[in-house]
């Protein structure tokens, strides 16, 4: 093989990685491994919820606030992931998505994809979905995955008391995450 032919395919590779949330390149910031909560009920899962804060990430980038997500339980494996928010110019971004079951003993570690269905064969467009932390009756649930490049903080509602968010923020901490990194989602922004 030639010289160019190798940087060629170590680029593509590069960029396939980044386009596809770095699934090829393994961040281990943290030696101890991430654990789920014990138990998830996908039928009491299921609903609307309010994104409270995320991690920063490149797939929402253009969204500036109202952000929600909605899971859909369509049979016994299949759940509908409807994810939205308000945009810069005052537009509703909407990504419609699928979610599948990969720990059926708990339902607390779940992989979904937005890439067209006739790309689901590939490993890299599913995205891990752990469910790490989770109110006994479902006010809100922590996401995250086993890398910790991202993390999101749910509840069923536009607001979080303070006291429940910062609960929260020191068992992410004690997960290996680093709650600095969030930024709060405004919720009840106006729509133009």
């Amino acid at each position: 093989m030639t010289k160019q032919i190798l940087i060629t395919i170590l680029a593509i590779t590069l960029l396939t990685a980044t386009a596809f949330g770095n699934s090829f390149i393994k961040n281990d910031d943290s030696d101890q491994k991430l654990t789920t909560v014990e138990s998830v009920d996908l039928s009491k899962y299921a609903g609307k919820w309010y994104e409270i804060a995320r991690y920063p990430n490149r797939f929402q980038k253009k969204c500036v606030g109202n952000t929600t997500a909605t899971y859909n339980i369509k049979g016994d494996d299949k759940i509908e992931v409807i994810n939205e928010c308000l945009k810069k110019n005052g537009k509703i971004n909407k990504a419609k998505g699928k979610a599948k079951i990969v720990d059926e003993k708990t339902n607390a570690k779940l992989e979904v994809r937005f890439a067209p269905a006739w790309l689901s064969w590939l490993p890299q467009v599913w995205g891990d979905y752990w469910i790490i932390d989770l109110d006994k009756d479902y006010k809100y649930a922590v996401v995250g995955d086993p890398d910790r490049d991202y993390l999101w903080i749910l509840s069923r509602t536009p607001e979080m008391d303070s006291e429940t968010y910062q609960g929260i923020l020191e068992r992410v901490e004690k997960k290996g995450f680093n709650p600095s990194k969030l930024i709060k989602t405004p919720q009840n922004m106006e729509k133009s």
